[in-house]
C-alpha cells in the first residue's frame, strides 16, 4: 500500500461550494431557467480548480456530461479509477419553508446551507477539491484517473449514459467506479449501533407506468358504476406494497454480517441469524416498512394522476403514473407482468414510459473494496466499510454493464435529518465533513496502484 503524504489543503472550502450552491442547476426547470446556469457552473469550476484544468484533459459530451483525464504512471490497460458526480440539482417547492434561502449557499452554524449541498455538489467537490490538492504536491496517481461529472443525472438525462457509451467504445474498462449513494451514518439499523459507511455494491432498477383508462363522457348527474377514474382509481389501489414478494440479495445478507461484528449483545445473534436467513430475513424486513421494506423487495409508488376537465363532468379519459424500483434479481419485464397481473383489469393500459434493470452486485472481498475501506481508516478512522443495496438511481448504472467493481459511496457524514432534506427542505452540510471527504479521496488516489 502507497503511503499517505500530508497536503497542503486550501482554506476556503465552504465558500467554494457556496458559489456553486448558488447557481440553480436546476435540470428539471431547464425551459425556465435556460442552460445559463450550468454554462456558469462549467466555468466556475475552471476559475476555482485551475491546477485541476491545466493538468487534465476535458472533453464535453452532450452539452451537460464533462469528463476529465488524469493521465496515470501505469499503463493505460490497467484500468482506470472512474470518480463521478452530478452538478444538476431538483426544484425547489417555493411553498416550502427553508430555514436559509435554498440557492443563496449561506454559510452558518459550522454548515453550508441549500440545494445541492448533499446532493450531490457537497460529494463532486470534496472530489476536485482532492485533485486540486493532490496536483498542488505535484503528485501523479498509479493509474487512470477519470472524474465523470453529469448536468442532468436527476432528470435520467443523457450525458452519463453518453460518457458510458465513449469510455466503452474507446475499449476503457474502469477498475473502480464510485458514485454518489451511501454515506457515513449513525445506528444504521434500530439496533445497530455506531457509525457505519454505506457503500452502495449494488442499486434498483427505475421504471415508470403510466396507467390509462377510457370510459363514456357525459354529465356527472347520471355516472356509470365504473367511470374512468375509478377504474384508474382501483387499479392504483391494488398496486399495494404487497404487490411484489419480499427476496434478500446477497448484498443485504453480506450487510447484516459485517454489522454484526460491530453490535455487542443479543443484537449481535439476531444479526448473524439474519445474515444467514434469507426467508426471515426479507419477511422481516418486509414487516418493518419505510427503508428496510425497500431493501428487500420492488417498491410501488403512484406519484401523479389526471382526469377531467370540470367538476362536473364526466372524463371520458384518466391516467395516474406509477415509479417503481426493482429489486436486485428481477428484471423489468417480470415487474410489468406482475403489475398487469395485479391489476386484472384488460380496460386499464400499462405503458412503460422508462426503465432501467436492477444493477449486478460488486464484490467486497476484492482489492477495490479493500481499497474504499482503507481510504476510510484515513478519513473516518474506526468506521467500517458496510456493504447495502442503493434504493435510488445513479449516474453509475450505466458503468455497471461493463465495469466490474462500482461502489455508491459520498464520503460525508449524513444524520437522519440531512438525509430526509435530500430532495426536501433545509439541505446542508458540516464544513468538517466536506474537509474529511476531501481526505478521503486524497488518499483513495495515493493509495491507488
Amino acid at each position: 500500500m502507497a503511503t499517505v503524504t500530508t497536503a497542503t489543503v486550501r482554506p476556503g472550502i465552504a465558500d467554494r461550494l457556496s458559489q456553486m450552491i448558488r447557481l440553480p442547476t436546476v435540470s428539471a426547470e431547464l425551459e425556465e431557467r435556460g442552460s445559463g446556469p450550468f454554462e456558469d457552473f462549467v466555468a466556475l469550476i475552471a476559475e476555482l480548480y485551475p491546477l485541476t484544468h491545466e493538468t487534465l484533459r476535458l472533453e464535453r459530451h452532450t452539452d451537460f456530461g464533462l469528463l476529465f483525464h488524469w493521465a496515470g504512471r501505469g499503463a493505460a490497460s490497467d484500468g482506470p479509477l472512474v470518480l463521478m458526480a452530478h452538478y444538476d440539482v431538483v426544484p425547489v417547492d417555493e411553498s416550502d419553508d427553508w430555514s436559509h434561502p435554498p440557492f443563496a449557499g449561506v454559510i452558518a452554524d459550522g454548515s453550508v446551507h441549500g440545494r445541492g449541498a448533499l446532493d450531490d455538489k457537497g460529494p463532486l467537490i470534496v472530489v476536485l477539491e482532492a485533485v486540486e490538492n493532490l496536483l498542488a504536491d505535484g503528485f501523479v496517481p498509479a493509474r487512470d484517473v477519470y472524474l465523470s461529472f453529469g448536468g442532468n443525472e436527476e432528470t435520467y438525462g443523457r450525458a452519463a449514459e453518453e460518457i458510458a457509451r465513449v469510455l466503452r467504445e474507446r475499449g476503457i474498462v474502469p477498475w473502480l467506479v464510485v458514485d454518489e449513494g451511501g454515506a457515513v451514518v449513525d445506528a444504521p439499523l434500530p439496533f445497530v449501533p455506531g457509525r457505519a459507511a454505506m457503500i452502495g455494491v449494488g442499486e434498483k432498477g427505475v421504471m415508470t407506468v403510466r396507467l390509462s383508462a377510457r370510459g363514456d363522457g357525459g354529465h356527472a348527474s347520471a355516472p356509470p358504476s365504473l367511470t374512468a377514474v375509478r377504474r384508474i382509481a382501483r387499479a392504483v389501489d391494488r398496486l399495494g406494497p404487497s404487490t411484489f414478494r419480499p427476496h434478500a440479495s446477497s448484498a443485504i445478507r453480506r450487510m447484516l454480517t459485517q454489522l454484526a461484528a460491530q453490535t455487542p449483545g443479543p443484537a449481535r445473534h439476531l444479526l448473524r441469524l439474519l445474515g444467514a436467513a434469507p426467508l426471515l430475513t426479507a419477511r422481516l424486513f418486509a414487516a418493518l416498512g419505510g427503508e428496510p421494506a425497500a431493501l428487500v423487495r420492488t417498491t410501488v409508488a403512484p406519484t401523479m394522476q389526471s382526469g377531467g376537465t370540470a367538476a362536473n363532468v364526466l372524463p371520458s379519459q384518466a391516467s395516474a403514473t406509477v415509479n417503481l424500483r426493482i429489486a436486485l434479481g428481477e428484471t423489468t419485464s417480470q415487474t410489468v407482468f406482475r403489475v398487469r397481473r395485479r391489476i386484472r383489469d384488460p380496460l386499464v393500459a400499462v405503458e412503460v414510459v422508462e426503465a432501467s434493470e436492477p444493477s449486478p452486485e460488486s464484490p467486497t472481498d476484492n482489492a477495490q473494496f479493500a481499497l474504499l475501506a482503507s481510504a476510510l481508516e484515513v478519513s473516518h478512522p474506526g468506521v467500517p466499510a458496510v456493504p447495502y443495496v442503493m434504493m435510488a438511481a445513479t449516474d453509475s448504472r450505466h458503468l455497471h454493464r461493463f465495469s466490474p467493481a462500482v461502489y455508491r459511496f459520498a464520503p460525508l457524514e449524513m444524520s437522519n435529518a440531512q438525509r430526509a432534506s435530500i430532495h426536501g427542505v433545509d439541505e446542508s452540510v458540516e464544513i468538517a465533513a466536506l474537509e474529511r471527504g476531501e481526505r478521503f479521496h486524497r488518499a483513495l488516489l495515493e493509495q491507488l496502484q
